[in-house]
Formats: structure tokens, sequence, C-alpha cells
């Protein structure tokens, strides 16, 4: 996402405490800082292993495979397609999927997945596909930059399906959305849930039945809500266990989360505001450091 953020209050909401947020401060648990090559990286999958991410809008449609020890950019793939403005980035074991679907502005009617076939750590260009979608709840599409429902940075693979997890500005909540990846016609997405956050989320991670969902608030408050699938892509039913992370001022814009059986790994494109910034980071948390 392009600098929006943030109004720039360093308070924490009185909401983070309603929801009895415990504290996990990340600042202490960042491996490194990106490479410059990575100052807006706006995503993290797993795919075999291998941790990969890239770049949202304005950036050229390359995938980095970096190293979850370092946080170093290990090697670079170019993918033919375009980045208007990529957010999430998932796969099925086979293919990446690319959600190029931000909407800051509310108004496009162009939201796309790119599924990207990789293959013996090489990526399938001639094989590209484009997975096109609207939602069907949305009927206005008057410019409202960060005061709309219909943006969304975050995805997951599951079941066989898509599931996207809207950004919205405006209800600061999420809403739960299913597309059919073997559908290349333009589709409805489904709705299927939502959960009032009290942030808008930026990106989402699957892992052992558990739905981890990162972002932030206009105040620079970064949370971290991991819901338990209570059944087969259901995940509202129950209250979250719920993080605060720290303020995007001393870690960054958080925008990526991967998750695997070690812990929780973390990225954060570059903020920079007038009451000071931060560099474009990679965290690791250890599984045993988050609350029961």
């Amino acid at each position: 996402m392009k600098k929006i953020l943030l109004a720039v209050a360093i308070t924490v909401s009185s909401f983070s405490f309603s929801q009895q947020s415990d504290f996990l401060k990340i600042r202490k648990y960042r491996i490194n800082y990106l490479d410059d090559k990575l100052k807006e990286t706006s995503g993290l999958s797993f795919f075999d292993g291998k941790l990969y991410s890239f770049n949202d809008s304005g950036n050229a449609p390359e995938l980095f495979e970096i190293d979850k020890n370092t946080g170093d950019i290990l090697n670079t793939f170019k993918i033919n397609a375009k980045n208007k403005d990529w957010e999430a980035l998932v796969n099925d074991g086979n293919n990446f999927y690319i959600g190029d679907f931000g909407n800051n502005g509310g108004t496009r009617r162009d939201l796309e997945i790119y599924k990207v076939p990789f293959h013996n750590n090489e990526i399938k260009n001639d094989s590209v596909k484009i997975i096109s979608f609207y939602y069907p709840e949305q009927t206005e599409f008057i410019p409202k930059y960060t005061n709309n429902d219909f943006d969304a940075e975050a995805m997951i693979y599951l079941n066989g399906k898509l599931h996207v997890f809207t950004k919205e500005w405006t209800s600061k909540s999420t809403s739960h959305y299913i597309v059919d990846p073997e559908i290349l016609e333009k589709q409805k997405a489904e709705k299927t849930e939502s959960f009032n956050t009290g942030f808008v989320v930026t990106d989402a991670s699957y892992f052992d039945k558990k739905l981890y969902l990162i972002g932030y608030t206009k105040k620079t408050e970064v949370f971290l809500d991991i819901f338990d699938e209570t059944e087969p892509g259901v995940f509202f039913k129950q209250q979250p266990k719920h993080y605060y992370l720290g303020s995007a001022l001393a870690i960054s814009q958080i925008e990526g989360i991967a998750v695997d059986e070690n812990g929780i790994y973390i990225s954060g494109e570059k903020f920079n505001s007038p009451l000071g910034g931060a560099k474009q980071s990679f965290y690791f948390v250890p599984k045993e450091k988050l609350k029961d």
C-alpha cells in the first residue's frame, strides 16, 4: 500500500484495552532490516519451506525469496503480470496467488488475483492466469480515499478456495469472502462472515487450524488477532486472542505475516511521519512467546 497511514497520534486507543489486549512488543524480535529492494514489502508466504515476499503498487512485478533467518534476498523472480496494487501472497503448493486488489479509493472494478505456476524454483510465465472478481455488496464506486469498506490486503488458500479478508476503513472490521481459483470469468465473491477487529487488516496467514490477521489503526497502533477455526473455513464465531504489537513509528508499517511450526514471521514496509518513522523490517516471534 502506498503511504497512506496513519495519522500521527502515538497514544494507544481505548479499544485496545477494551478488547483485553496482550502486549507482544515485537520490536525486540526484529531479525533485520530488509533490503531497499523490499522497502514496500506487502505480504509473506511459505512455499515448500521457503519464504517469499513482494512490493506493492508502483513497483516492478517481482517476487523475492528471502532468508527466513536473516531477511536477506536470496532470489528474485520476474512475473508476467501488472503490479497495479499487489497486496496479498498465498500458494497451493503448485501455484502462487497474488492479490492485485488493493482498493484504497474504493473505485476499482478490476479486482484481480494472479495465478502463477511455480515449479522447480521457476516461475512459469507462459501459464500465468487472471482470476477476476467483484464484491456484490459494493454498489458505489465514488472515490473515498481510505474511507470505504471494499479495500483488501489479506488472503489465505484453504480447502481449494481463496479466502479474502477485507480492509474496512470505515467500519474498522473485516469481511471474509471466498473466491474460486478455478473460475476465470469474472465472479461474485461470496461473503461468509464478518468481525469487528477495530483495526484495518493488512495481511493474513493460516496454520494449524488458526487464522492470523494483522494490521493497524490510524493512530499507528499495530495489532494481531489469532482466531480458532471452529468449523471448516469458519473463524469468527469466537473472540480471538488479541495482541498489541507496538507503534508503526517504532516497528514500521506492518504489511506481511506468515506462520509455520516455529512461530510467526512479520514484515513491515518503510514508514515515515512528521513524528518519526522506521525502516522496512523483518521479525520472527517464536511460538512459545504467544500466551495460551
